[in-house]
């Protein structure tokens, strides 16, 4: 019995990296060694977009491919966040705590499976509802940089905590449009230069810093596409009373005339 080997073997791999890396992240959560699993579950997120980036450079995007991708993220973002935040907050609530951490968990694997129902093989610009890994980079790097800084208030720890399991929850199976991470290409960069620009900045400002930028650049990642989203249904709310409105003065000048 031969093994057949395909171009589709590559970009699986790199997937099986990722999922790999999101184990290693758990099994050091387990031991509380919390920056060290942060680093590997950045690193997990790499692998994670180069799976994507080979598959479509190589011409080997499939079904296959996807649920694999949904497997691995699975693990690496949604489980492993979830453990990080019982680990250092949510067991000492009881059975209401590991609710609250496994909620991420929870809807991560919601939102993946609703994504795999409605997959195709194209590059979007935008998701339906918030992509797990960068809910993953919202709660790990707020827990690293700022949760278990001793020098951050503590009256304020706690509180954004909860505000951000619950927003990252709901973010993550609502209907809202969350934008892809900018591909560096010239046709992107073309149709889209403020999203590149903004991610630009974004990515330098969080090196200069060390990572402390992270989560203060995904919580305004968080806030525009939601103020996106209300701005545009309001946009759309205002055209129908207008249409409305003009149908009904034109409707008044055909009975006058």
């Amino acid at each position: 019995m031969r093994l057949r080997i395909t171009r589709s073997i590559i970009p699986n791999l790199l997937t099986l990296a990722n999922l790999f890396l999101g184990f290693t992240g758990i099994a050091y959560i387990s031991m509380h060694e919390y920056e060290m699993a942060a680093l590997i579950l950045l690193f997990a997120g790499i692998f994670d977009v180069l799976d994507g980036i080979v598959a479509r450079l190589v011409h080997s995007a499939s079904q296959i491919g996807i649920q694999l991708d949904s497997f691995a993220d699975s693990i690496s973002f949604g489980i492993a966040p979830s453990m990080m935040l019982y680990s250092v907050y949510f067991h000492t609530l009881g059975p209401i705590g590991l609710f609250l951490a496994a909620s991420t968990s929870i809807m991560a694997v919601l939102r993946l499976a609703r994504f795999n129902s409605q997959a195709t093989f194209e590059d979007k610009m935008y998701f339906k509802g918030m992509p797990v890994p960068s809910t993953a980079l919202l709660i790990v790097s707020y827990i690293i940089f700022y949760f278990l800084d001793p020098k951050f208030d503590n009256n304020w720890k706690v509180p954004i905590l909860y505000v951000i399991v619950i927003v990252s929850a709901i973010s993550m199976i609502t209907n809202v449009k969350f934008d892809n991470l900018p591909r560096p290409d010239w046709a992107m960069i073309k149709r889209h230069p403020v999203n590149f620009i903004v991610a630009l900045v974004g990515f330098i400002l969080i090196l200069a810093t060390g990572g402390k930028f992270l989560f203060p650049f995904m919580a305004f990642y968080v806030v525009a596409c939601y103020t996106r989203h209300f701005y545009e249904l309001i946009r759309k709310r205002n055209q129908k009373h207008k249409l409305k409105k003009d149908e009904k003065i034109s409707s008044v000048d055909k009975d006058y005339a």
